[in-house]
């Protein structure tokens, strides 16, 4: 009799076990976002999060919460309950926090649900800048130190780290002016309160069609095909090739110790929504390179990108600690 009553009672949890996952979700899911409105964090998740709404059966509410390198949304979402009810929408910031000295945390502290996109670097300016190339906006940086503005993201943002890769070869001094992302900064540039800014592709090429900036080059070794009148760094300075290919990402990170169940319901989710014809049109008109990983491919992807990135900072003298202090291969 005891035996069949633990049997039953066994049973009884277990349904309600699998009930409770099988609701996922019961309730809205907050996406955070660790970026402004508009630059391209902010544009990746927002346009995915409606395809991936029609898979999970459910409602993303997505919000902004910038500041610190994307650090205080990181932090945020590190401190909620790891039940899949909290999303972390992020570029690739956290894997340079620890060598940048802001936060001791990284990527480690997640689940990667889904390894959205990348982007290529470009290097934009005000459309009445006296320079329209990379080799003419350096010359004229060095002939004038610190006059020329540039928006900043932050430390171990995209902006640090393409102006730490051009300052290890061409030696610049710049006055940076700080913004809660790409947005806001290429905002002021249109504004004319700065004068250059190295930004992703995506988060430009509107305002470069429009003639409202004008692009200076592609950070690459090759032209890309939406910009094709744009020189690559390497045309004028081949040494970069040696850094070359890199680029900014874009992913969905659940908070680590997610349930497995609810964690494989979101990657799958992701995964459809981000097959999505609408989403993957968005991503190449854009110049936005898909990606959809997740699983060992995504920590693989983010282990490189932080080995290669980590030793570039430090080499450039920019980072505060060795990646070796944590345990970080040199590439």
């Amino acid at each position: 009799m005891k035996r069949t009553l633990l049997a039953l009672s066994l049973a009884a949890l277990t349904s309600v076990s699998t009930f409770a996952v099988a609701a996922y979700p019961e309730k809205d899911i907050n996406g955070i976002i660790a970026w402004g409105a508009g630059g391209s964090t902010d544009t990746v998740a927002r346009s995915v999060a409606p395809h991936v709404e029609k898979i999970l059966g459910g409602t993303i509410v997505l919000s902004n919460k910038t500041g610190g390198v994307g650090v205080i949304a990181t932090k945020f979402v590190d401190s909620q309950a790891a039940d899949g009810y909290t999303l972390l929408m992020n570029a690739e910031n956290p894997q340079l926090y620890k060598v940048m000295g802001l936060a001791d945390m990284d990527y480690s502290n997640f689940t990667p649900i889904n390894v959205l996109a990348r982007g290529v670097p470009v290097i934009v300016a005000r459309k009445d800048a006296p320079y329209n190339t990379i080799k003419e906006f350096i010359d004229y940086a060095q002939a004038h130190p610190k006059e020329v503005k540039t928006g900043s993201t932050g430390p171990g943002g995209l902006t640090s780290v393409v102006l730490a890769m051009i300052n290890t070869e061409n030696k610049m001094e710049l006055t940076a002016i700080p913004y809660d992302g790409d947005g806001p900064a290429l905002t002021a540039l249109q504004g004319g309160a700065i004068d250059v800014m190295p930004a992703v592709l995506g988060a430009t090429l509107e305002h470069v069609k429009a003639g409202r900036m004008k692009v200076l080059g592609v950070v690459d070794k090759e032209a890309h095909a939406l910009l094709p009148d744009a020189k690559p760094i390497t045309a004028d300075y081949p040494v970069y090739e040696k850094y070359l290919p890199w680029g900014p990402f874009f992913g969905v990170f659940a908070k680590k110790d997610t349930p497995e169940d609810v964690t494989a319901k979101l990657v799958d989710a992701y995964n459809q929504g981000s097959q999505d014809e609408a989403f993957k049109k968005l991503l190449a008109d854009r110049g936005f390179i898909q990606l959809n990983i997740a699983g060992k491919e995504a920590d693989d992807f983010l282990k490189r990108w932080q080995s290669v990135t980590s030793w570039l900072v430090f080499d450039a003298g920019i980072a505060k600690k060795s990646p070796e202090e944590f345990g970080i291969p040199k590439p």
